[in-house]
């Protein structure tokens, strides 16, 4: 796993973040979501970094990267503040303007990384998510039900924090199968780089001031922008699973391509199906599919996502 990359740690001046690089070119910064690492890009990594220079990042509070003291108003988890980190990481690897790909709560981290710092990016893409406020705007029981942790892990300490602390098995299971995944798209060592994650009671705290900012803070400061009128500069490429939550939950408000389309101009992208253009691995019977945790159930379609002239989302392979 990440063979070719190198791996370091760079103090941001807030927090240590930990990070592997490969490739040359163009910088292509890569963020993961919730329960995973850097470690789910393990598969996409190495594709992309054929023409990038690629950095795979965990996130403060995350991994193998630092929990810096939190605040009662947990601004130090904000989006606000975990963007900042990745542009000092950036800046300190020599690149000062960057792509940048996240998935889920890393997604969140790269649109804010967009809107608060638009001389630093040159391109976004989002996987499945739709902005922070326009979720809990609409959230019903379909979200506190299917994203139990948006409202479970946002509870005052320590009832999250004692729950992960307690069944960080279960936790992580739940997780990564309850969103559309196999079991086998999450080989047991990455699996319990996962589960391990969740039993260091610092990095559960920070997960759970994550959390608890995204209820807060986020969701005011995507509401201040909206307010303003502050948009999305560069071009946005939003990718969701084809019949995934984001597909069926949003269909009144146009789809998740018309609510970023609310957030910037240059919109591209769509639902990715189930298999395109992906070759099955010779290791495994599994048939890669497009689920939440895409970077992981089909790694080479996300790595080569791209439009075609009809509007769907293919995907290819070299």
């Amino acid at each position: 796993m990440f063979d070719d990359f190198d791996s370091r740690e760079i103090d941001t001046g807030e927090a240590r973040i930990f990070a592997r690089r490969a490739g040359t070119g163009p910088g292509l910064l890569l963020l993961h979501g919730f329960p995973q690492t850097h470690a789910m890009w393990r598969e996409v990594a190495p594709i992309l970094a054929r023409d990038f220079t690629v950095v795979c990042a965990d996130l403060r509070g995350y991994g193998q990267s630092s929990c810096p003291p939190s605040a009662a108003d947990h601004a130090p988890y904000a989006k606000r503040a975990m963007a900042a980190d990745m542009v000092a990481l950036m800046e300190k690897l020599g690149f000062r303007r960057f792509m940048v790909a996240g998935h889920d709560r890393g997604g969140r981290v790269a649109y804010r990384l967009a809107l608060d710092h638009p001389d630093r990016v040159e391109k976004l893409a989002v996987l499945d998510i739709i902005p922070t406020a326009d979720a809990w705007d609409r959230a019903d029981a379909r979200l506190a039900l299917g994203y139990w942790p948006w409202s479970l892990l946002a509870q005052p300490e320590p009832l999250p924090e004692t729950m992960l602390a307690a069944a960080a098995d279960a936790i992580v299971d739940n997780a990564l199968s309850g969103w559309g995944s196999s079991s086998d798209a999450f080989p047991p060592g990455v699996r319990q780089l996962y589960v391990d994650a969740l039993r260091d009671p610092a990095h559960i705290h920070a997960i759970c001031e994550e959390y608890r900012a995204a209820a807060s803070l986020d969701r005011e400061h995507d509401h201040a922008d909206r307010k303003t009128g502050r948009r999305i500069a560069c071009p946005l490429m939003a990718l969701w699973s084809e019949h995934g939550a984001l597909a069926e939950w949003y269909v009144e408000q146009g789809g998740p391509e018309a609510l970023w389309r609310n957030w910037a101009d240059d919109v591209s992208g769509g639902a990715c199906p189930a298999v395109i253009s992906f070759r099955r691995s010779r290791r495994s019977k599994r048939q890669p599919r497009s689920t939440h945790s895409s970077p992981e159930d089909s790694p080479a379609g996300v790595a080569r996502a791209r439009q075609a002239p009809d509007g769907t989302v293919h995907a290819s392979i070299r």
